[in-house]
């Protein structure tokens, strides 16, 4: 039977080493490096104590061997039964004490009932007889549970040694890229909102010594290219540098940030940028509102999705701000020509798997940790990143509004992101939108604006997720008219629409089905009007699902006003081995759900000939690298009718 010393030994070993797993390949939540050090401190002692108690033999037998003689005068000597216990003559007679009664003992004191006392001489022989058999070394055991081997000393040293290896590793994990890389030292340039006739650049720098810093940009396109542009036609273009701005000033009140607008720009045409601190990078004006693509075969492509955080899966060879995720999507980039990667919130995890503060230089810090990785360039060079709010930028599950953390929290987030994001809908507002060739954007804010999560039920009309303003704003967009030539309204959300994800499902739209069908009806209301499909991008679960929200059955709206939702991450996280999407009516229908795969994006493509009556969106879904499914839309008929006519043509 296990000693109380065993069990607590093997206990803490084995629980260390289940959440030491988890925390490096499932999940590295915030509560279990503490759990892991605390069962660390449990188990080194018991471990130490149950090495030096132990014993490498075991006790097979253990047996006393006792013969007692009595010798007479004459030489004779009478042998005595095994056991018992010699007493002085003193004791009655009849009894010896310390032999049970009627045992034969009681019979020799009185068999000499006449014998002096110096004529009887007793021997007492007593063998104690001990078997030991040496103990195995349990190598297996020992491996498997961190318990001490009785017999192998340096079995006991590798399995505790394995331990405190794990201990190191989420050591490393917690406190090497924090502690070893801030990244105070970071320079970097990259491209934020690019419209058809300008361009937003972030500068960072801090080493003053550099300034000023002159920054430039050109055409970058090719004679090949040069026929895109009408007044360009058979004209090889202009790849003279044109001076954009001098930085003259940077300081630690914007973390060394600045943003460069770039006007007066061409549409559909590639730039080159540099600055005199030897950065540079490209990219490609949209096409005018409302105009299909002349680049790509008319093609119109733009990424999404959301979550990263830097070394995880953990991997103790790689470096401490490397980013998996970024390497799959950089592989994919040349040939995709997006626009531009819509990115839906999570851009850092300030509280996973350990919250290093909640000051703004902490904020700052996981921003720039991000932006120093290895990984980030490959990514950047070529490709525009627009961004959203989410949780992990401010605390999980964040919903109490501006007060606490938030001020801390969104200092770098204006810094890094907003100040190279597309335009406000109205001046102070964290919410965005624009629009580019075939589609109209609405970027939301999911977190500043909401309502507490259990503040009321699900249902109740109290309950805001988008604030007054933003939701008739927001309403307002859906219910505009477009240019003509804009077959696309995308809703970017940080959260999920739909109200299946049964996990958390009060921190996503299902925490607030009243808004949710204000907007849903809204929505339906485009496709009601016809020629202009609606599609909803979010991310935030670390899974994929594609669910669509057909209208009410017999009601005003036809079954081509059909909402649909991708919602797409993680870039770089975990996945939750737990299934956590589920259908249960016929509101929110499920049409595929992926939730395995640390590396997810996806693919937008939109196609919208100019004469062509109708637009296809195609959605292309990478995992881990890989394109593993695809799914096609088209937008709602574009003609006067009512739903059964409609119907009857979109199907």
């Amino acid at each position: 039977m296990p000693s109380l010393l065993d069990i607590i030994t093997a206990s803490s070993s084995l629980l260390l080493r289940v959440l030491a797993y988890v925390l490096f390949r499932w999940i590295p939540g915030h509560d279990i490096p503490p759990l892991i050090f605390t069962l660390f401190a449990i188990y080194l002692p018991s471990f130490i104590g149950n090495f030096l108690s132990q014993s490498p033999f075991k006790i097979l037998l253990d047996e006393v061997d006792i013969t007692i003689t009595e010798k007479e005068r004459s030489g004779q000597s009478s042998p005595l039964p095994l056991g018992g216990n010699i007493t002085p003559r003193s004791s009655p007679p009849g009894s010896l004490p310390g032999s049970p009664p009627g045992s034969p003992l009681d019979s020799y004191p009185n068999s000499y009932p006449n014998s002096p006392p110096n004529e009887e001489e007793v021997d007492v022989d007593i063998i104690d007889i001990v078997l030991l058999v040496q103990r195995g070394k349990h190598a297996v055991k020992t491996l498997l549970t961190g318990l001490p081997s009785p017999t192998s000393p340096l079995l006991s040293i590798i399995t505790a040694a394995f331990n405190l290896g794990l201990v190191l590793m989420v050591v490393d994990l917690v406190f090497r890229g924090p502690v070893w890389h801030p990244s105070h030292d970071l320079s970097f340039t990259r491209v934020g909102y690019v419209s058809d006739t300008s361009a937003k650049i972030l500068v960072r720098e801090w080493d003053t010594s550099k300034i000023p810093i002159y920054v430039s940009y050109r055409v970058a396109d090719s004679q090949a290219h040069a026929d895109w542009l009408p007044t360009q036609k058979h004209m090889f273009p202009d790849h003279s540098w044109t001076s954009a701005r001098t930085i003259f000033a940077l300081s630690n009140a914007t973390d060394y940030t600045t943003a460069i607008l770039l006007l007066g720009l061409k549409p559909e045409t590639r730039y080159q940028y540099a600055t005199s601190t030897s950065y540079t990078g490209f990219f490609t004006t949209a096409p005018s509102p409302g105009h299909p693509p002349r680049r790509n075969r008319g093609r119109f492509t733009f990424l999404t999705s959301s979550c990263i955080k830097p070394h995880f899966p953990y991997n103790v060879f790689a470096h401490p701000l490397s980013i998996p995720g970024l390497r799959n999507l950089a592989k994919r980039v040349p040939e995709l020509k997006a626009q531009f990667m819509l990115f839906l919130g999570d851009f850092i995890y300030i509280d996973a798997p350990w919250r290093h503060g909640s000051d703004i230089e902490s904020y700052r810090r996981e921003y720039r940790m991000v932006y120093n990785s290895p990984d980030w360039p490959p990514v950047s060079t070529n490709l525009p990143w627009i961004h959203v709010l989410d949780d992990h930028e401010i605390a999980n599950d964040w919903d109490r509004n501006t007060t606490g953390v938030y001020k801390a929290a969104t200092d770098p987030w204006h810094h890094y992101h907003t100040s190279v994001n597309p335009p406000e809908v109205r001046k102070g507002a964290s919410y965005f939108s624009f629009t580019q060739g075939p589609a109209s954007f609405f970027m939301l804010d999911t977190r500043r604006y909401r309502s507490a999560e259990l503040a009321a039920a699900a249902d109740s009309t109290e309950k805001t997720m988008l604030g007054q303003e933003q939701l008739a704003d927001f309403l307002t967009w859906l219910r505009k008219d477009e240019p003509r030539g804009v077959k696309w309204k995308i809703i970017a959300s940080s959260i999920p629409f739909t109200k299946n994800w049964r996990f958390g499902g009060q921190d996503t739209w299902g925490g607030y089905l009243a808004e949710r069908q204000t907007v849903l009806e809204a929505m339906w209301d485009v496709g009601l009007k016809g020629g202009i499909g609606v599609v909803v991008l979010s991310g935030d679960r670390h899974e994929f699902a594609a669910t669509c929200f057909p209208p009410p059955a017999g009601g005003k709206w036809p079954l081509s006003a059909t909402v649909h939702e991708f919602s797409t991450s993680p870039l770089s996280q975990f996945y939750l081995p737990v299934r956590t999407y589920k259908q249960e009516d016929e509101e929110d229908v499920l049409i595929k759900y992926i939730p395995d795969g640390i590396s997810k994006f996806g693919a937008v493509e939109i196609d919208a000939p100019a004469v062509a009556a109708q637009s296809v969106l195609k959605f292309r879904l990478f995992v881990d690298g890989v394109e593993l499914w695809n799914y096609i839309l088209t937008t709602p008929p574009d003609f006067e009718g009512v739903a059964k006519g409609k119907d009857a043509l979109w199907g």
